[in-house]
């Protein structure tokens, strides 16, 4: 199984994740911010990820610090649990309809991180959360399971199905990118490393 636990800890929060590329999809997670919770939700069903992720953060202050920390740590399980990437696919995308919303997401698990990110402007709240994070998230995941993601909006602006449209299709796209092929041998790179 490739798997992996990551705990982190700060004056601002404690996270504990723990993430099983080869699941089938069941998630427990707490983050005390209800529409995160939701989203994550999402990113472990549609990627067949097993996500366990345990949140408690300064949400006296606002999300910011939850939400930034708890995708740090998703980034970093996800990189520890592909190891030394062998096998792997590699690259995935996908094309994601959620409604009058249609999101497009491609993964590359190149070892090096970069973030393209295109949304139309929509409503600041989806209840508590603040939705300026959604761009945020990704950063802080591509910042540390080093991965480049390019995420684009196509159509639509309803905020929840902006958001959730996103991680459906992101979870989606890694999916196809870190699925075993035995076509593969070895490293997917020329340069003999991801």
């Amino acid at each position: 199984m490739r798997s992996a636990k990551v705990e982190r800890k700060t004056k601002e929060s404690q996270v504990l994740v723990e993430l099983n590329i080869d699941g089938t999809g069941n998630t427990s997670i707490d983050t005390g911010e209800p529409f995160f919770n939701h989203m994550l939700e999402q990113l472990g069903k549609h990627s067949g990820f097993d996500l366990k992720v345990k949140t408690v953060g300064d949400m006296e202050v606002d999300s910011h610090h939850t939400v930034e920390d708890t995708s740090l740590a998703i980034g970093q399980a996800l990189r520890e649990a592909l190891g030394d990437k062998a096998g792997i696919r590699r690259f995935g995308d996908a094309l994601v309809p959620l409604d009058e919303v249609l999101v497009q997401a491609a993964v590359d698990l190149s070892g090096r991180p970069y973030l393209v990110h295109n949304q139309p402007h929509i409503v600041e709240l989806i209840g508590t959360f603040d939705t300026t994070l959604g761009k945020h998230i990704w950063e802080s995941l591509v910042a540390t399971a080093q991965i480049a993601l390019h995420i684009r909006v196509l159509e639509g602006a309803n905020a929840h199905h902006v958001l959730e449209a996103q991680f459906k299709a992101v979870a989606r796209a890694l999916k196809d990118a870190v699925a075993l092929d035995n076509q593969v041998k070895g490293i997917p790179s020329t340069k003999g490393t991801l």
